[in-house]
């Protein structure tokens, strides 16, 4: 077989050859706000909590070109950009925009690696002798997802993943006071190092600012300064795996590979709250809310979960968690709330609560490894242990059940069945996964913008 035909040969050819392609939407919620709203368009949009502890999350090159970035808290955004049009976002939207992404991607190659929502690694190797040079693969995906997604993407192409993230990260449009000036679309690869050496040395991956202060002390700026360093002496001052690792990287060497399909690790969500919660009732209602979110995701994706934990942020900002490992997988929203709610019954809570999570990890393929055994050994009380071997039983008693409404939803729609705690005065909703975690909205519900 062809070596190009393989993963290992597939890698060993972009080690080689400028075929990994990195594909990152430009603003991407932001752009999909104004997509589905065309009254939005040539204003300054920002994605993000409205209120008080909201931060950005997304917005537009017109908000930018005030200041505005990502991760900014929304009442500095509102500082710098007062006219801004504030979303609370839709993060159904965004995913379902999302898979139309990937499935453009997936018709140039199945060798995708997803990273979020808006970018993901492709690796055009095997796709070189049908679609052509990668730089031209790379200008066909910019094409086809404006004109197919009516949406803009920055593409970078290096021999590695780390050179064309860098390269679609200078690719991407710039900011100016009447709006984004287009960026120049694809870096071109084959003068990589000459792109890669002027940069600051933090730009390489593993370079943390412990690690950039070793380098400044060794007279070290730029990824050029790395890579006209003998290896030995990277080694000496910072260890055989991290300077190995980083003369690599310096002369645009790295052997991680794109890796398709990568199998999530958790299902999470969380919540900061617009004001402070004091209430454990109030607090264990919102962790059952969380819990049917975070099972209604797991069954979706076919996985069963054994462990459980529970995340809690208190007002002065300082956080407590907590997790339990069971020994059989639960996908139910009645048993994860089980132990949600055991877990922080068991916390000390001085103060209000800024934020709670519940999140659930270890999963398995659902039905897989099945025991009859639940044990909370390290519960210190007799209502904690009692509350979480009751999970073990909601479990077996609800996976029917939870199958039939599942069934349901998906020929009538996630309005058509649910639990008591879904019901609110438009009917049945089924919540979403951090359906916002930039943050909570102004008081008053959703700020302007597409409703």
């Amino acid at each position: 077989m062809d070596d190009a035909a393989t993963g290992e040969g597939s890698t060993a050819v972009a080690r080689h050859a400028p075929s990994i392609l990195h594909v990152d939407m430009d603003s991407f919620f932001a752009s999909v706000e104004v997509l589905d709203d065309p009254r939005l368009a040539g204003k300054p949009v920002i994605v993000g909590g409205s209120g008080a502890r909201g931060v950005v999350a997304s917005c537009t090159y017109e908000a930018r070109a005030f200041g505005v970035h990502s991760a900014m808290p929304s009442v500095r955004a509102r500082q710098l950009c007062p006219h801004a049009v504030f979303v609370d976002g839709h993060a159904s939207r965004y995913a379902e925009v999302s898979a139309q992404l990937h499935a453009v991607l997936l018709s140039f190659t199945p060798l995708v690696e997803p990273i979020g929502l808006d970018e993901a690694f492709l690796d055009v190797s095997g796709s070189v002798r049908l679609l052509g040079a990668p730089v031209g693969i790379a200008r066909a995906i910019r094409t086809r997802v404006a004109a197919e997604l009516s949406l803009d993407c920055s593409v970078g192409v290096g021999r590695s993943k780390m050179i064309a993230k860098l390269a679609s990260r200078a690719a991407k449009p710039t900011a100016g006071p009447r709006g984004k000036r287009p960026g120049p679309g694809v870096v071109e690869a084959a003068d990589e190092l000459r792109f890669l050496h002027p940069m600051p040395v933090e730009r390489l991956w593993g370079v943390g600012p412990a690690t950039a202060k070793r380098l400044r002390d060794l007279g070290v700026r730029t990824v050029g300064d790395v890579a006209a360093l003998p290896e030995q002496v990277l080694v000496r001052a910072l260890g055989k795996s991290l300077g190995t690792h980083l003369a690599a990287l310096s002369h645009g060497q790295d052997l991680d590979p794109v890796v398709p399909a990568r199998p999530a690790k958790s299902v999470g969500h969380e919540e900061t709250f617009a004001e402070d919660v004091f209430d454990r009732g109030a607090l264990a209602r919102h962790a059952l809310r969380m819990a049917e979110s975070v099972a209604v995701h797991l069954r979706a994706g076919g996985v069963a979960a054994r462990t459980v934990a529970v995340k809690v942020k208190l007002s002065d900002f300082s956080q407590l968690t907590r997790a339990h490992t069971m020994e059989i997988g639960i996908d139910t929203g009645t048993a994860i709330a089980a132990i949600a709610t055991a877990l922080l019954d068991g916390m000390e809570l001085p103060l209000g609560v800024r934020l709670l999570g519940v999140s659930a990890s270890g999963l398995h393929a659902a039905g897989s490894g099945r025991q009859l055994r639940f044990e909370l050994d390290a519960a210190p009380s007799t209502a904690r242990e009692g509350r979480a071997f009751d999970a073990a039983r909601r479990q077996e008693h609800w996976e029917e059940v939870m199958s039939a409404v599942d069934a349901i939803r998906r020929r009538f729609g996630t309005s058509a069945v649910g639990t008591a705690s879904m019901v609110g005065p438009g009917g049945i909703v089924v919540p979403g996964r951090r359906e916002a975690p930039w943050g909570p909205p102004a008081e008053g519900g959703e700020s302007s913008g597409r409703t």
